[in-house]
């Protein structure tokens, strides 16, 4: 099971940090990404993060240089620190597992397995 919250309303250049809380699921082993859904606009991928093999991240190009991946202390928490928002960065924002691939160079196109519900996201003019 995978949740996430820490979405909000904010304004545009503002900054926010969503954290994606997984049952025990460890960054040793799974890969944990971001994603999101803009109303009228397929899913796109964000970032993702492993530890497996020493680690990896990956971002978007929409999101490098403005949004940080991080995982917590016990390897089961993943944070997504975006800052600079605009507003067609609205959306719904998940975060989904995947043990096989592991942020491969294609993670944003390939299926993950547990979604979390998402937390909306709204970055006002």
């Amino acid at each position: 099971q995978l949740v996430e919250s820490g979405g909000g309303l904010v304004q545009s250049g503002g900054s926010l940090t969503l954290s994606c809380t997984t049952s025990g699921l460890s960054l040793d082993n799974y890969a944990i990404a971001w994603f999101r859904r803009a109303p009228g606009k397929e899913r796109e991928g964000v970032s993702c993060i492993t530890y497996y093999n020493g680690g990896t991240t990956r971002y978007a190009d929409s999101a490098k240089g403005r949004f940080t991946i991080s995982g917590d202390s016990a390897k089961t928490t993943v944070y997504l620190k975006m800052k600079n928002l605009k507003p067609e960065e609205t959306a719904v924002y998940y975060c989904a597992e995947d043990e096989d691939r592991l942020c491969s160079a294609l993670w944003s196109v390939l299926p993950f397995g547990t979604w979390g519900r998402g937390t909306q996201v709204t970055v006002t003019t």
